[in-house]
């Protein structure tokens, strides 16, 4: 039987893995982190923060430049980096990108009381979209309002979106619990008690509300909110891997806040090395044909032991 969880025994996360998986993560210099390319799966590098947040924002110039009337296009996209969402708006408005056949998908949301929450939470991941990216927008150039889907308890009509038109790139982050969008470890309960759910289980799951693992919600107090965990959803509404696998590319960065140096390592490990498993949701990208990690090198730190 697998290994309980240190953080908490009643979920899978990464801490229930084999220990030779989790050392052989730790020993990974930057360089060996390069070297773990492969064929479906690329790691990049920026020296600067000017540079890695502005190739971020080209991921949806490229994906918004692709679409036409007869093929509509667009990016799914997160909260969590959010530094390139005023430059996506910036590099539209210098280009003078016209967005009337491009679209675009908000991974997640949180949930309370079974709901969504309003435009006006504090929290909001639509609110920060809007606020940080499309209202900054020329009117001429805006995407039309049919043409943004966020997730919401009911998600038929934004599942639907990813069935009739292309997803170029979805692109994203990586907690410290290892997921993308709240793509979290499971529970661990039945049928999976003993084994977490085998990757081909996981990767059938599809848009819909999760229940969020602890280290995800005191990471997202730590990042959003001064610490104040009480204030923190414990439910969010997730795009899935089923909606992940129809997106033509997985561009995920990492600057080294929203996970630590061993995270970074642990997931780029997995992926190149094929050895998916849900208790790393990440893992699972394993087996996507084209997954792109992003790092910023200054971000990347090390596993070394040190008292500060």
């Amino acid at each position: 039987m697998r290994a309980r969880s240190i953080v908490a025994p009643e979920w899978w996360d990464y801490t229930t893995l084999d220990r030779e998986i989790l050392d052989d993560a730790a020993r990974l210099t930057a360089a060996d982190l390069l070297g773990l390319s492969r064929e479906g799966f690329q790691v990049s590098f920026y020296e600067t923060v000017e540079d890695f947040y502005l190739a971020e924002a080209l991921d949806y110039i490229y994906a918004w430049q692709q679409a036409t009337d007869d093929e509509p296009a667009g990016i799914c996209g997160p909260i969590g980096p959010t530094e390139q969402l005023p430059l996506v708006a910036r590099l539209v408005n210098a280009l003078d990108l016209n967005l009337k056949n491009a679209h675009f998908w908000g991974m997640d949301e949180w949930v309370e009381n079974g709901k969504e929450v309003p435009d006006d939470h504090p929290l909001s991941f639509k609110k920060a979209d809007m606020d940080l990216c499309f209202d900054r927008i020329r009117d001429d150039l805006k995407m039309p309002e049919e043409n943004l889907h966020f997730p919401g308890v009911d998600s038929t009509d934004y599942i639907k979106a990813f069935n009739e038109v292309r997803c170029v790139t979805m692109q994203g982050g990586q907690g410290e619990v290892k997921h993308w969008a709240f793509n979290d470890p499971p529970k661990r309960e039945a049928p999976y008690e003993d084994e977490p759910p085998p990757p081909e289980e996981y990767r059938k799951l599809t848009t819909r509300v999760v229940d969020l693992h602890p280290m995800t919600l005191i990471q997202n107090a730590r990042t959003s909110g001064g610490g104040v965990v009480q204030n923190v959803p414990t439910q969010a509404v997730s795009v899935g891997p089923d909606e992940t696998w129809k997106s033509e590319k997985v561009s995920i960065w990492q600057a080294g806040t929203h996970d630590n140096p061993f995270g970074m390592r642990l997931t780029s490990f997995m992926i190149s090395k094929k050895i998916p498993d849900s208790s790393v949701p990440m893992s699972l990208l394993a087996d996507h044909p084209n997954v792109h990690f992003h790092f910023l090198r200054s971000g990347i730190g090390s596993c070394d032991a040190e008292m500060h």
